[in-house]
C-alpha cells in the first residue's frame, strides 16, 4: 500500500567502498545492518535513497580475473559479477529489519536526456512511495566514469539534484574535511561548516584510499554540484556505528557545505 510521505525529508545517502568494507577486503554485513537499523530508527521523519559503491570490492572476494593489459575492462567485468552479490547482501540485511530494497543502475547519459531524467524521478518516487529503498549504482558494464574516478560521488550529487532532495549525505572514512594544517600535524581538526567550496577545496590533502577511487576531491566536487541545486551536503565518517543518526542529532564532528539561506536539516 502506498504511503503518503510528503511530510518527510528526503536524504540521498552515498556509501563508498571503504565504508562498506570498513577498510578491509570484504563487504561488511555488519556495516550494512548498521545502516539499515538507522534507517528504521529515522523512517518516521526521513526517507532514503542510497547511492552505493562496492560492486567491484565484493566481486574480488570471489574471483581473480586476468587483465590482459585492459584494466578498465576487468573492473567493468568485476562490477558485473559483484553487483548482484552486493544487492543480495543489501536485500537480506535490510529484509531482516523489515526494509524493502530495489536496484537502479544509472549512467551519466541518463542525466543528459529529458525523458530519461523524467523516468528516473517518476520511478524513484513510486518506489519510495511504496516503501522501497532505491539502491543506485553506476551501470559499470557500459560506463566507466565512476570506475576511473569518483567512487559514485558525482552520481550521488546528480541524483540528489535531479530529485531535489533535502540533503546529500556522503559517508566516507574521515571525520568530514579536516584543515590541511591539522592533517599535516596529525591533529585532524574537522571543518564544521562552510559555504565557500573553493576555500574548502584548498584545505584538501591528496590521499589515496584503499578501495575508493575519488578521495576527498571528488566529494568536494559532488558538494559543488549539490550546492548549485541549493542542496546542503554533509560529509560524515561512515566507519562509525550510528553515523547517520549521530550526524542528524549533531553529536559527531562532520563537515556541512551549506548555501546562503539554508539552516540545518535537524528539527
Amino acid at each position: 500500500m502506498a504511503v503518503d510521505r510528503s511530510d518527510k525529508k528526503r536524504i540521498v545517502l552515498k556509501l563508498g567502498s571503504n565504508v562498506l568494507t570498513k577498510q578491509t577486503d570484504h563487504i561488511s554485513r555488519g556495516k550494512i545492518e548498521d545502516i539499515g537499523r538507522q534507517i528504521v530508527a529515522l523512517q518516521h521523519k526521513y526517507e532514503f535513497v542510497i547511492v552505493s559503491s562496492g560492486a567491484i570490492a565484493v566481486a574480488k572476494q570471489f574471483v581473480n580475473l586476468e587483465s590482459n593489459g585492459k584494466e578498465i575492462n576487468v573492473k567493468q567485468a568485476l562490477a558485473s559479477i559483484g553487483q548482484p552479490h552486493l544487492m543480495r547482501i543489501f536485500q537480506e540485511s535490510f529484509r531482516d529489519l523489515g526494509l524493502l530494497t530495489s536496484q537502479c543502475l544509472l549512467s551519466y547519459s541518463d542525466f543528459e536526456r529529458a525523458q530519461s531524467k523524467n523516468n528516473i524521478v517518476n520511478t524513484i518516487n513510486v518506489l519510495v512511495a511504496n516503501n522501497y529503498i532505491p539502491i543506485i549504482n553506476e551501470n559499470d558494464t557500459v560506463a566507466t566514469d565512476e570506475i576511473q574516478f569518483g567512487d559514485n560521488d558525482k552520481l550521488a550529487a546528480l541524483t540528489a539534484s535531479l530529485l531535489n532532495v533535502d540533503l546529500l549525505l556522503i559517508a566516507t572514512n574521515t571525520n568530514g574535511v579536516c584543515t590541511k594544517e591539522s592533517v599535516e600535524n596529525n591533529t585532524y581538526e574537522t571543518i564544521n561548516q562552510v559555504e565557500n567550496i573553493d576555500a574548502l577545496e584548498n584545505e584538501i590533502v591528496t590521499l589515496t584510499s584503499t578501495h575508493g577511487t575519488g578521495g576527498m576531491k571528488s566529494k568536494i566536487e559532488a558538494a559543488r554540484i549539490a550546492q548549485q541545486s541549493e542542496i546542503e551536503t554533509w560529509i560524515v565518517n561512515g566507519l562509525n556505528d550510528n553515523f547517520v543518526v549521530d550526524a542528524i542529532e549533531g553529536t559527531i564532528a562532520i563537515t556541512k557545505i551549506i548555501k546562503n539561506d539554508i539552516g540545518t536539516i535537524k528539527e
